[in-house]
């Protein structure tokens, strides 16, 4: 329940090019709250990330928009791969794609976890993200197991140099980090900044992530709204990820 004593802006649902208000109004607690309502229109979706700003909220709530601070980001040339990653890596013989099974990638991200049976992707975000993979804005990387089955991946929305990260998922060991480590390999061999993981977990800060303050992470994504997309979302043929020596982009 949010408190009563402090007011929250109310988007308007009928104008999807609203602007959001400055991100400096987020409330502390909880960290970033920022906007309530509008809508989940493609134009809204990327003036939000355009600005530092994403949805969240769970089934029955309000849409709830945030932009947290500090904000948890992993620069690709600070992935940490561990032993353990690299043997799953060598020698598991997982493949790696993107962009082939978006809306079942999804699926996977919304389906239960062994500690909840909530989720926060409803089916009205199912929706909206789809539509922002139709317009070639949002991506998925995935992992398939050498029987063919998908075992792992992620999505999230690219917005100039910037990969907004909103949810991942693994049916086998290590099979979510392996699609962030090929995520990070590519994205930083395409040029972008950094990968937006918006709010700390373990799992990411075990694989480098870090905290920056809003203001810093503002700057980098206005600093890299304009970078051209790469041609097609698609795996390198030359990527060894298991010799991948993070940091260096040859």
């Amino acid at each position: 329940m949010l408190p009563r004593s402090l007011s929250l802006t109310l988007l308007n649902a009928d104008w999807p090019d609203e602007p959001f208000p400055p991100v400096e109004l987020a409330w502390e607690e909880p960290n970033g709250l920022l906007a309530v309502g509008g809508d989940l229109s493609m134009k809204r979706l990327q003036n939000a990330y355009r600005v530092g700003v994403f949805p969240w909220f769970g089934p029955r709530e309000p849409i709830y928009w945030w932009t947290p601070d500090p904000r948890t980001v992993l620069f690709p040339h600070k992935i940490r791969i561990t032993r353990s990653l690299r043997k799953s890596l060598r020698n598991k013989g997982y493949r790696i794609t993107f962009d082939t099974c978006f809306a079942e990638v999804v699926d996977a991200c919304a389906a239960p976890r062994a500690y909840t049976a909530e989720t926060w992707i409803t089916h009205e975000m199912h929706t909206a993200y789809c539509r922002l993979h139709a317009a070639d804005v949002a991506h998925s990387v995935e992992v398939w197991n050498p029987a063919g089955e998908l075992v792992g991946g992620l999505y999230g929305v690219a917005t100039g140099g910037v990969f907004s990260g909103e949810s991942m998922f693994s049916r086998e060991p290590d099979t979510s980090k392996i699609a962030m480590v090929a995520l990070a390999w590519h994205v930083q061999h395409w040029g972008f900044k950094l990968i937006d993981c918006q709010i700390e977990n373990p799992h990411l800060l075990s694989m480098g992530a870090e905290n920056i303050s809003r203001a810093a992470y503002i700057r980098i994504l206005q600093a890299n709204l304009h970078l051209p997309p790469p041609p097609r979302w698609e795996t390198d043929p030359t990527a060894n990820l298991s010799h991948w020596n993070p940091g260096q982009t040859t």
